[in-house]
């Protein structure tokens, strides 16, 4: 399967799977209500089978409220890739887990809760992976500040 028949496949799994543009692979952006039904689909479906999640991990996006959660998913079977990307507010970011679906996604989803302070909605072990437990704030949000950062020139 081809990239352009990839893409084709996964929009039909259901409405709301769209083609991202201007990537290098084959990418599409859902909604995150639909997160966890469509990510089963992809993993389940004989013609897509991804059954590896390579990756998981977060981009703020501070001057539109919102956080990409991104996903690249692979098929040992098929031998092809997929990102998903999928949009959450800041104000309130909170998605289900998938790591019923890909047991590494508790190490990736409990990174990306340290960095960004992501919350995923039945997570089996979601605390701090890095950072110590009584860290205050999420030091890749674009907002952080510290004693101890260096702030750049004007």
């Amino acid at each position: 399967m081809d990239a352009s028949e990839l893409i084709s496949t996964v929009t039909t799994i259901r409405p709301g799977i769209s083609q991202r543009e201007k990537c290098n692979r084959p990418s599409v952006v859902i909604e995150s209500v639909n997160l966890l039904d469509i990510m089963w689909s992809l993993q389940s479906r004989e013609d897509l089978g991804f059954d590896m999640l390579l990756s998981h991990t977060a981009v703020d996006w501070i001057d539109e409220g919102w956080f990409e959660l991104v996903y690249l998913l692979y098929s040992t079977k098929h031998g092809h890739y997929l990102m998903v990307s999928t949009f959450i507010p800041r104000e309130s970011p909170v998605i289900a887990t998938v790591s019923p679906i890909w047991k590494i996604a508790e190490w990736q989803e409990r990174e990306v809760y340290d960095m960004f302070g992501v919350l995923y909605e039945d997570h089996p072990d979601l605390r701090r992976i890095f950072l110590d437990d009584d860290w205050e704030g999420f030091p890749l949000r674009k907002d952080y500040k510290d004693d101890f950062m260096l702030e750049r020139p004007e």
